[in-house]
């Protein structure tokens, strides 16, 4: 995907002191680690469409009146009252916990000719190695209890990020491989009655019903020209971030009464700080 990926890297301590409570608002999913049946995916609830969405990754606060759906990271507490997105970084390490991975779990972080870890430069980010089936069933006895955690903290849905890192991947990892780990996060997904969200990746909306997408997450669909692509693969529940103006612009006049448009700063910072930025169609 050609348009930036935003991250809660090195998530601040707002963030992280809010932990993984549950919201009052709604009572908890069991998430324990044990084997469960398929669920249907008629069993969990996708987000409206048009609903004002509000992207909370680079910390959480206290979501404006207007907003009816908010995304943060996973280790936050979801937003009473709202439909509440999960972030999951499903498909790359985040940089500090570079050094836990190599070592506890060395084999699944995708490697070079010299043995090397293959990295998203753009953020430092090592990619996992989704290249056998054996290697993703052990990613998700990792990611799994993530996904797991965010139905116990009680959001609704869950946002796996960096479904595009096969294009990262030097030619070592391709589009099948990521569909076919992505068909194991929304299986735990549905299984947990969480919707889940394809992020980006246009070129993987023919595959979006055989992996079980339920809606979608796409960053700068106006600039990049993919927004119709998307409203009419998700029948218009796309929360879309834009990062310029003259993008946002455009995208609220073609599309301000079918999808879920935020202009946001490139840092996604906290509302009330600094070059933080938010407005809404």
């Amino acid at each position: 995907m050609h348009s930036p990926r935003l991250r809660a890297v090195g998530a601040l301590v707002l963030v992280l002191a809010l932990g993984t409570a549950c919201s009052p608002e709604r009572p908890p999913h069991g998430a324990g680690s044990g084997t469960l049946s398929p669920a249907s995916p008629t069993a969990v609830k996708p987000p409206a469409a048009n609903a004002v969405f509000d992207y909370q990754l680079g910390g959480a606060y206290p979501p404006p009146g207007t907003v009816r759906a908010v995304s943060r990271d996973r280790t936050a507490a979801p937003a009473p009252g709202r439909y509440n997105v999960c972030y999951v970084n499903a498909f790359q390490a985040q940089p500090d916990a570079t050094g836990s991975w190599e070592d506890d779990h060395p084999g699944l972080l995708l490697r070079d000719a010299h043995g090397a870890p293959v990295i998203d430069e753009d953020w430092d980010e090592p990619l996992f190695d989704i290249s056998t089936g054996a290697k993703r069933a052990a990613l998700m006895e990792i990611v799994g209890p993530w996904i797991d955690g965010c139905a116990k903290a009680g959001y609704d849905a869950v946002e796996p990020d960096n479904l595009d890192s096969y294009e990262r991947s030097d030619g070592k990892l391709t589009a099948q491989h990521a569909a076919a780990f992505a068909r194991l996060l929304a299986r735990r997904a549905h299984q947990r009655h969480l919707a889940i969200a394809q992020k980006n990746t246009a070129d993987l909306l023919p595959q979006r019903a055989r992996i079980g997408f339920d809606f979608a997450v796409v960053e700068e669909c106006a600039r990049y020209k993919e927004c119709t692509d998307f409203a009419a693969a998700y029948a218009n529940r796309v929360f879309v971030i834009e990062y310029r103006k003259q993008d946002f612009t455009a995208a609220c006049r073609a599309w301000g009464k079918k999808l879920s448009l935020t202009l946001s700063d490139r840092d996604v910072r906290p509302g009330g700080t600094k070059g933080s930025l938010r407005r809404y169609c």
